[in-house]
């Protein structure tokens, strides 16, 4: 079975045929889903469809692109979806500099990047962190709030090695997906290659980042034994061997049996 560790199935894309597609998962081979909120009104719908599948989890945070959204009030309802029985994480959150230019609209991420960070350590839950073109700003906040104490996952992680070193130095894992499969993934390729099969973790972050040979189609956890296929090529082990160790990964990282 695999274990998906990132996915939005919440997401407009999914409105047509969300529940047929979902429910087949299991009979796919899909074995547990935790499904991430990006905004304050995903987690809310991340946590109906935990509540919907016994297989989905949710994790429960706020990307850094919706920052703004965050007030000392928003920030206290969601710590009270933290403490839902399903919410398995806080996340996404990090930091993310592709769309935010501005020095202010960057400052408020680094704020509220570091109160999500200091809520998971508050509720006892990993973190999912999302860094994009913000390499040393995300390692320096996370050197500074004891990351390696609070644990969990860089997901989409797309640094080089150097980076990752830092990330697994602090028992971190990496979240591996369909960009794996792309013919200009050379970097990552590095990274996976250089990664313990203990720290990677599968994740597709649907409806986003298709696989080969299903890229710029909508993505979903169908398309991961593309990626499985890809893991156990680098690693020189069998497609089983990836699909029974990050489901193991998973497991521990998101503290489930």
């Amino acid at each position: 079975m695999i274990f998906e560790t990132h996915a939005h199935y919440d997401d407009d894309w999914f409105d047509d045929d969300r529940d047929g597609l979902l429910s087949g998962m299991e009979e796919a081979g899909i074995g547990r889903i935790v499904n991430i909120a990006a905004d304050l009104a995903s987690v809310k719908s991340s946590i109906e469809l935990a509540e919907r599948y016994p297989f989905i989890y949710a994790a429960a945070g706020v990307h850094p692109s919706d920052a703004d959204q965050l007030n000392e009030e928003n920030f206290q309802w969601l710590r009270e979806q933290t403490k839902h029985p399903k919410v398995v994480a806080v996340g996404e959150i990090g930091l993310d500099y592709y769309w935010k230019k501005e020095p202010e609209e960057r400052e408020n991420q680094r704020y509220w990047f570091r109160r999500q960070l200091n809520l998971a350590r508050e509720e006892n839950l990993p973190v999912v962190i999302h860094s994009r073109e913000a390499a040393k700003d995300t390692l320096d906040i996370v050197k500074e709030e004891r990351l390696g104490e609070i644990g969990g996952v860089v997901h989409c992680f797309s640094y080089p090695v150097e980076i990752a070193r830092e990330y697994l130095n602090m028992g971190m894992y990496l979240g591996i997906g369909g960009v794996l499969t792309y013919k200009n993934a050379r970097t990552l390729k590095e990274v996976v290659a250089y990664t313990p099969m203990e720290r990677i973790v599968l994740e597709t972050d649907s409806p986003y980042l298709t696989p080969v040979p299903n890229r710029g189609k909508r993505n979903s956890s169908l398309n991961l034994p593309y990626v499985v296929s890809a893991i156990a090529e680098i690693k020189g082990i069998t497609p089983e061997e990836v699909m029974d160790i990050t489901w193991e990964n998973g497991c521990k990282l998101y503290r489930l049996e």
